[in-house]
């Protein structure tokens, strides 16, 4: 869960009220939200909830300060895998661009941000960039830099797009609202001082707000994958062109407390996204009948050490790890036996394939992240 705040005073107040009086209420304990950043010193900033019983918080992958912060969150999945060392990760990137008919500041931001995954990663791992991003067209720098970059590792997608194919591009939702109705995120409210002055007014008007998928969440390759159709704009009927999330005609996509509670709290649609996850081993041993297995103990650093079981049988095994574009980053020939092994790893922060073989014969393969 994104959520912006103006207050300039969360997540003291701002984030911990959304605990207390809304997530707390309906799931007790349940929720929290990660630590956030400022480095810009900006009088509003991004704040990310997640299920605990879901996800775990690692820590803050990286921040780009532009006018606001860009950060990169990163979760790890909770599942019995924890215990193997074979864990499902999912960063999150929260952004609030500049708003404005001028684009310049929020390409700005956007190119500024992605350079600074690059640096991080070789490809996007799961990835969701998500938030406010104030763009008016699909043709905007800032845009294309997420959905058509140079480095097609780093190219997101937007569901409705793609993979979803309810729209095709070039797309102008600033200037043809109607055509994208049921995505409008802005605003919930015709008037712009009821229930309060803060936000913008017009009823729904622009789609501002997404959530786009790394490759991987597309395609699964990482055990997580958006599920097709699944995104949508909460309390958006279709019929919001104009109108206030709870004017005429009725609005019945939710329930009439939710309709009403979207628009006490925001002039914002939330948008949402399904992720279903693959809770089966990461491992893909082409010997089962040899009763072999592996996995890559966490967290990996400049060692990466992996835990072998079946594997005395061989003299040696050759371990190769490769980018997810296929490059080759190292490849060690080892004494096999059971237990732990450990070789060099110098790998920059990203997601990797590990392949183990014995000869000209491949044992096995497994993703795992740096």
């Amino acid at each position: 869960m994104f959520l912006g705040d103006n207050s300039g005073t969360a997540p003291a107040g701002f984030a911990d009220s959304i605990l207390r009086f809304a997530l707390d209420s309906a799931f007790a304990n349940r929720y929290a939200y990660c630590s956030y950043t400022n480095d810009a010193a900006a009088d509003n900033i991004s704040l990310l909830f997640y299920d605990k019983t879901k996800f775990g918080f690692t820590g803050i992958v990286v921040t780009y300060s532009n006018v606001t912060d860009f950060s990169t969150y990163k979760l790890y999945y909770k599942s019995s895998g924890l215990i193997t060392g074979d864990t499902i990760f999912l960063y999150v990137t929260l952004n609030h661009t500049q708003s404005g008919n001028s684009s310049t500041t929020r390409n700005a931001q956007i190119s500024g941000e992605m350079s600074q995954l690059a640096s991080i990663f070789t490809a996007l791992p799961n990835m969701l960039n998500m938030g406010d991003f104030n763009t008016h067209n699909s043709s905007e720098g800032c845009y294309q830099t997420l959905v058509s970059p140079s480095n097609p590792a780093f190219a997101f997608s937007d569901p409705p797009f793609y993979p979803d194919a309810t729209y095709v591009y070039p797309a102008d939702w600033d200037n043809n609202p109607l055509d994208f109705a049921k995505n409008l995120t802005t605003s919930t409210r015709s008037s712009s001082s009821v229930p309060n002055s803060c936000g913008t007014s017009g009823g729904g008007k622009s789609w501002y707000d997404h959530i786009f998928l790394s490759p991987p969440l597309v395609s699964g390759t990482m055990r997580m994958r958006y599920i097709p159709h699944s995104y949508f704009a909460v309390g958006n009927d279709g019929n919001r062109t104009g109108i206030s999330i709870n004017g005429l005609p009725v609005n019945t996509s939710a329930p009439a407390s939710v309709i009403q509670a979207i628009f006490q709290m925001s002039n914002k649609y939330p948008v949402m996204a399904s992720l279903e996850v693959d809770t089966s081993t990461l491992v893909s041993i082409v010997s089962t009948r040899l009763q072999s297995s592996f996995a890559v103990c966490y967290p990996v650093h400049q060692q990466l050490r992996i835990r072998l079981e079946g594997f005395e049988k061989y003299n040696t095994i050759r371990v190769e790890s490769k980018d997810m574009l296929g490059h080759n980053i190292s490849e060690n020939e080892v004494p096999s036996a059971d237990g732990i092994i450990q070789i060099p790893f110098n790998g920059p922060p990203g997601s990797y394939i590990l392949e183990l073989y014995n000869g000209g014969s491949l044992l096995g393969k497994t993703l795992f992240t740096k």
